[in-house]
C-alpha cells in the first residue's frame, strides 16, 4: 500500500506498508528495493520543486545517480507500515546532494541515506557542467539537515585483495530504466547475486556505498568481480562491474 506522496515544507514524504515482493526469505526489505522506492519519491520531489524528470526533458537532459551510501538501523518487514521522506541539500561542486530517510509512523529511524546526483545529456550522453538547466534548482528550496552528513564517497578496492571473477550479466529487458540504460538499483541487484547466499541471507546489511561510473545500455555485457575482506569484525564485500573493461559500477557492502 502506497500512498501520495505529501510535504513538510521542502522535505517530501510517502506513507506505504512494506509488500511481500519487495522483501527476502527473512521477510526483510530487499537493499535494492530501498534503492527503487527512493528513486520514485525523489522524482516526485524533484517536480514538485521545478527541476523534475519533465522539467529537464525540455533540456533534452536528466538527473543520473552518481553515488549513493546508505546505512541500515534496521530493515523493515514485511507488512510493516513505514514512512519515507527525502529532501534535497543543494549543490555541492559538482554534485547534487539529496538525503533520505526510512521511518516508523512513530519516527524511529530505519534506513538513513545520502546520495550524490549529475546532470547528463541526453543527446550526447555526456554530463552537464554548467548552462541553464542548472539553474533550474533553487537553492532556497534546499534543507539543512542530514541523514547522513558526509557525501557517498568514491569508492576504490584495496590493490591488495584478490578479485573473484563472477561471470557476466547482460543488460536486458527487466534491467532498464526510463533513460533508456541500466536502472541504479539493478546493480545493487546484480552485486547481491554475486555474494553467497548463507552470507547475504542470514547477515544483516549495515551499509551500501555504490558509484555508478559509466552508463551500461541494452545488449551491452558487464564482467563482475567480488573481494572480500572485514572490517572491526565485520565482513566486508566489494563488487565492480567492468564493462568494454571500464568500471561502471563499483559497491562496498558491509555486513
Amino acid at each position: 500500500m502506497i500512498s501520495e506522496v505529501y510535504n513538510e515544507g521542502y522535505k517530501f514524504c510517502q506513507d506505504m506498508r512494506i509488500p511481500c515482493y519487495e522483501t527476502d526469505a527473512a521477510f526483510c526489505l530487499k537493499p535494492a528495493s530501498f534503492m527503487d522506492m527512493a528513486q520514485e519519491i525523489a522524482y516526485w520531489a524533484a517536480q514538485a520543486l521545478g527541476f523534475g524528470y519533465d522539467d529537464l526533458q525540455r533540456h533534452h537532459t536528466a538527473w543520473v545517480l552518481s553515488r549513493m551510501h546508505f546505512h541500515c538501523e534496521t530493515l523493515p518487514m514485511w507488512r510493516d507500515p513505514v514512512v519515507l521522506k527525502t529532501w534535497h541539500k543543494g549543490a555541492d561542486g559538482l554534485f547534487f546532494l539529496r538525503d533520505f530517510q526510512l521511518l516508523t509512523p512513530g519516527g524511529g529511524s530505519l534506513v538513513r541515506a545520502t546520495s550524490s546526483w549529475l546532470v547528463m545529456d541526453m543527446e550526447t550522453r555526456r554530463l552537464v557542467r554548467g548552462g541553464d538547466v542548472l539553474q533550474l534548482v533553487d537553492s532556497d528550496t534546499r534543507v539543512e539537515e542530514d541523514a547522513i552528513a558526509e557525501p557517498a564517497p568514491k569508492i576504490v578496492i584495496p590493490k591488495d585483495l584478490p578479485l573473484e571473477e563472477k561471470g557476466f550479466r547482460t543488460v536486458s529487458y527487466s534491467d532498464v530504466d526510463i533513460i533508456g540504460h541500466t536502472n541504479n538499483a539493478r546493480y545493487i541487484v546484480w552485486a547481491f547475486d554475486c555474494l553467497d547466499y548463507d552470507l547475504t541471507s542470514r547477515s544483516r546489511v549495515r551499509d551500501i556505498y555504490i558509484n555508478f561510473n559509466k552508463e551500461t545500455r541494452p545488449g551491452e555485457k558487464v564482467q563482475l568481480f567480488v573481494a572480500a575482506a572485514e572490517e572491526d569484525g565485520h565482513p566486508v564485500r566489494y563488487v565492480e562491474g567492468l564493462a568494454d573493461g571500464k568500471s561502471a559500477f563499483v559497491t562496498k557492502i558491509v555486513f
